[in-house]
């Protein structure tokens, strides 16, 4: 089973969905993880029910698009629990449209949050662990970031973005003892699904569920502790010869759909 103690860990959108499950896997794994979310409700909800656990977490109100956000949340994990040694850069946001309808304010606030939001962490807390002797990234991509999605055009201009930094990362500084990599994955069950189908497909939430879980080969999303455990791995010194990759985890969408 893939370790962490001793580890200090900044989990982006840590506090629910798939943050809240990676959050939840490193802390069980030993690692002392710092939220970092804009949600004041659901991240000390994910930092309490960590404690509660026997874990270590703090909570650290950010907005990632904003270096000095950043800068603070970062002030405040140092002094909990010392420089970070593995960042995962997992918050971020949807948009539904193609380049015809998406706005431009909807295009420029999703590669604000999705793009921004991934630099603003790394240039603030990349420095801190090379000064360290090293850590590991973990950028959350999609498998949008590898393949043609309807209606998801500034979306996967967001995470191919990822996609190609987590290489150029994973390239510039190797010789620092920085791991780089990335996951991507199909569509998870999280509470933005949820959210959209209350919204969207109020009278039949249930048949809508159905047809966007089929969508996967394997018949289901994925389940957030899914992602999780990837990241635990790839975080952990079980994964110290792998860097500049990124893992689709995806229920057979890529390959093998008919």
């Amino acid at each position: 089973m893939s370790q962490l103690s001793g580890k200090t860990a900044i989990v982006t959108g840590g506090g629910s969905g798939i943050g809240r499950s990676i959050s939840e896997a490193f802390a069980a794994a030993g690692a002392s993880v710092a939220i970092f979310d804009l949600s004041e409700e659901a991240g000390p909800e994910t930092a309490s029910a960590i404690e509660a656990a026997g874990g270590k977490a703090i909570f650290a109100s950010c907005d990632v698009s904003s270096g000095e956000s950043v800068a603070t949340a970062l002030s405040a994990c140092q002094e909990a629990f010392g420089a970070p040694n593995i960042l995962v850069n997992n918050a971020g946001i949807a948009n539904i449209g193609t380049a015809t309808t998406t706005s431009e304010e909807d295009f420029d606030r999703v590669m604000k949050v999705n793009v921004k939001g991934v630099y603003m962490c790394l240039h603030r807390i990349l420095p801190l662990m090379i000064e360290n002797g090293g850590g590991v990234i973990l950028n959350m991509s999609s498998i949008a970031a590898v393949t043609g999605l309807k209606d998801r055009f500034a979306y996967s201009a967001s995470k191919g973005a990822v996609h190609t930094l987590t290489l150029a990362v994973a390239a510039d500084h190797l010789e620092q003892g920085i791991r780089c990599n990335a996951i991507c994955p199909a569509r998870v069950h999280t509470p933005f699904v949820d959210g959209y189908l209350e919204k969207n497909y109020p009278d039949n939430k249930e048949e809508m569920f159905q047809k966007l879980s089929v969508v996967q080969p394997i018949g289901r999303m994925a389940k957030p502790e899914e992602i999780g455990k990837l990241a635990l791995y790839l975080c952990s010194e079980d994964a110290s010869y792998i860097t500049g990759q990124t893992f689709n985890i995806d229920g057979g969408y890529l390959n093998l759909r008919g």
